[in-house]
């Protein structure tokens, strides 16, 4: 979060490949096991992609597909919204997929809050100026836990998919986030990224 430029051992600018390459192809991992226990077991499989309210702050365009790597305009606030942006798109494509194939899944996206964690180690000290003034808005761990934890296990949510969740309430996400072709894009994308990386590392 908020990190100086840098690429991943893969090749790949670090903030997008950690927050949304490498869960990305996660989830593609875990699809089919995922998909074959939903139809065994008739339980509804869910996924969870933890994003944040910093997806509004972006690039221009959302995603530098073209630039995803280049150092020359690199934000490091710009970046980590992209990457926020990212989760909630491929949360959304996700759910599109299961429900055009009519798969027991849903996938949804959270905003789990503002929490100090060691995830602000590249900007501890500016955090640290604004939750004196913000205080209230801060929360612990278990509270920060507790929209993901709604999101994946609650009754009420059956059947709910393609939403973005912030305090446990539903809450509609910027107009990229909800840009369907824009999904579909970096839905490709990815797949081109991790494709390209598996064949340089082989």
């Amino acid at each position: 979060m908020f990190c100086p430029y840098q690429i991943s051992e893969d090749g790949i600018e670090m903030q997008f490949a950690t927050n949304h390459i490498g869960h990305f192809l996660l989830t593609n991992l875990l699809l089919d096991t995922m998909n074959r226990t939903a139809k065994e077991t008739g339980i509804e499989g869910r996924i969870v992609n933890l994003s944040s309210i910093a997806h509004q702050y972006t690039y221009k365009g959302g995603i530098r597909f073209q630039k995803i790597n280049d150092r020359a305009g690199y934000s490091d606030k710009k970046a980590y919204g992209q990457s926020k942006l990212a989760n909630i798109l491929h949360a959304n494509e996700l759910s599109r997929r299961f429900q055009e194939e009519g798969v027991n899944i849903t996938a949804n996206s959270v905003h789990p809050g503002l929490i100090m964690t060691n995830l602000f180690k590249h900007s501890a000290v500016v955090m640290r100026f604004l939750k004196f003034f913000s205080f209230f808005l801060w929360k612990n761990v278990p509270q920060g836990a507790a929209t993901t934890c709604y999101v994946a296990l609650h009754p009420n949510l059956k059947g709910v998919t393609g939403k973005y969740f912030l305090d446990c309430n539903e809450m509609p996400p910027s107009a990229l986030a909800r840009d369907e072709t824009l999904a579909k894009k970096l839905w490709d994308f990815s797949n081109k990224m991790i494709n390209s990386a598996s064949k340089t590392s082989a």
